[in-house]
């Protein structure tokens, strides 16, 4: 339930006051200028970070792996493109965050965490 009210309420009023405190600072326009950048930049590095996980899953596929990291690189290469086509700067920091590899790896650690806890929990089973 605390996610939830952090993602109806919290974060696009966070999104606002940045905007107005941006639009304030350096003015309406330059301000419009940036949000319509960050997007189409990240519309183009999500669409080139996906095209490289889905050839290495690909290649793991052919080698007879389980392209686990892979999986986990594709829902974080999505999640961020989202987030960069989200207008505000709060989402475009954490959508280039998890686009790039070295900090993307942060937040795969936080997802196999999860997953992890759930299993423990018994909230997900695997079945053999």
């Amino acid at each position: 339930m605390r996610y939830l009210f952090l993602l109806i309420v919290a974060i696009p009023a966070a999104e606002i006051a940045v905007l107005l405190l941006s639009g304030k600072t350096i003015g309406v326009w330059p301000t419009l200028l940036i949000i319509l950048a960050t997007g189409v930049l990240g519309a183009y590095l999500a669409k080139r970070e996906g095209l490289q996980t889905i050839r290495r899953a690909q290649e793991q596929l052919r080698h007879g792996q389980i392209p686990g990291s892979a999986v986990l690189d594709g829902i974080c290469i999505l999640v961020g493109g989202v987030l960069l086509l989200t207008p505000g700067f709060i989402t475009d920091i954490t959508g280039f965050l998890m686009l790039f590899p070295p900090t993307r790896k942060v937040f795969k650690l936080f997802m196999l965490n999860s997953i992890r806890k759930r299993i423990e929990r018994g909230n997900i089973k695997i079945i053999k």
